[in-house]
């Protein structure tokens, strides 16, 4: 069973300070939830509908439709290790704002084996129920830190690393050397969704890249969404480590 004091808690985790204050986070589904259970992740409680009641299931849920079980997690302690090893490919995103394009990151970097994934201090929580349900589970295995992005770039820099950005005044990515990281770290940052990569980390950008359209001449959309750009970079990244 669960009592009003517990359904009043569970649903105040949908608000962040909430998931600050206690350490929790909600996760929904049972994909994501059995996902949750298998991984390294400290799961709290599991609440089922079969065994709390429909009605009591829909108070402390966050979906339109409420789902068949329900957890509540402990957030990792790591999270503010903005640390970055030695090589590898890596994220940094700079303001990413939309919950959506954070768990469909997540997503990304998951399939195409991103070593980590690090974000500046504004970008959305990655905790937030609309961030957790649109990672489909990836989140409890992609490794992710809040970090001081400037720093990030720099710190990469000086170990014999690269800076990757997409800009529209970029070299065309298909014809550029890609470094996938295989002795030093390798960073694509990923800009904030209106106003794209800031200023002061552009000028931390080593390599600036741009995704041609198709045709070339003819203007199209004016940009590509964050989730979508960072799916084109990564792939091409990956495909040039498998060549």
């Amino acid at each position: 069973m669960i009592s009003a004091a517990e359904i009043k808690f569970v649903k105040s985790l949908s608000q962040k300070k909430y998931r600050d204050s206690s350490g929790l986070f909600v996760a929904e589904g049972e994909k994501l939830v059995s996902e949750a259970l298998a991984s390294s992740f400290k799961v709290e409680n599991v609440y089922r509908k079969e065994e709390i009641g429909e009605d009591k299931m829909g108070r402390i849920s966050s979906l339109s439709s409420p789902s068949p079980v329900l957890a509540t997690i402990h957030i990792p302690e790591d999270l503010s290790d903005g640390k970055l090893p030695g090589k590898g490919l890596f994220l940094a995103l700079d303001s990413i704002r939309d919950p959506g394009n954070l768990g469909t990151i997540l997503r990304i970097a998951d399939w195409f084996g991103i070593d980590a994934v690090y974000a500046s201090a504004d970008t959305v929580d990655v905790f937030n129920p609309k961030v957790v349900q649109a990672t489909m589970g990836a989140i409890f295995r992609v490794k992710f830190h809040y970090a001081d992005i400037p720093e990030l770039c720099k710190n990469a820099v000086s170990m014999g690393g690269r800076v990757y950005g997409t800009f529209l005044d970029g070299e065309n990515m298909y014809g550029e050397a890609l470094d996938c990281g295989n002795n030093a770290p390798s960073v694509i940052v990923i800009g904030n969704e209106a106003n794209g990569i800031s200023a002061r980390v552009a000028s931390l950008v080593t390599e600036r890249l741009y995704i041609p359209p198709y045709p070339q001449d003819i203007p199209g959309s004016e940009s590509l969404n964050a989730a979508i750009a960072t799916a084109i970079t990564v792939a091409e990244f990956r495909r040039r480590r498998q060549d």
